[in-house]
């Protein structure tokens, strides 16, 4: 009896696994964002920048998913950038009423003048 459940969790499993390879790739609208900062610009002002970037996501329904990270690259390409964050949309009309959200203009107003340098880019996933 053991084998036969054991059997039939395995095919199970295996099944999903066929299933969610099938599944076609959903787009995903990407708004990735890059600081760097001035030479000695205090920590305490980059972590409060951080932590309010990261609370947006907990501010602002639209946003799918949110991560970040602190460059790592040893190929001394990201021109003064250091801080990336990347936000997860579901359509360009969500990313745009983000744009225009209090709490988002309100994250913007709390930037001047700490950031150096700015980019952004978005992007729709391919697979």
């Amino acid at each position: 009896m053991k084998k036969v459940v054991l059997l039939w969790l395995i095919l199970l499993s295996s099944s999903y696994e066929v299933q969610a390879q099938q599944e076609p790739h959903k787009p995903q609208l990407r708004h990735v964002v890059l600081f760097g900062w001035k030479e000695g610009t205090k920590l305490a002002t980059i972590d409060k920048v951080v932590t309010a970037f990261r609370n947006l996501e907990h501010k602002i329904e639209l946003i799918q998913a949110f991560e970040w990270g602190v460059n790592n690259s040893p190929e001394n390409l990201s021109n003064g950038l250091t801080h990336c964050f990347t936000i997860t949309f579901n359509s360009e009309a969500d990313r745009d009423a983000y744009l225009t959200h209090p709490d988002h203009k309100a994250f913007v107003a709390l930037l001047n003048p700490a950031p150096d340098k700015v980019t952004v880019v978005d992007y729709w996933t391919t697979k």
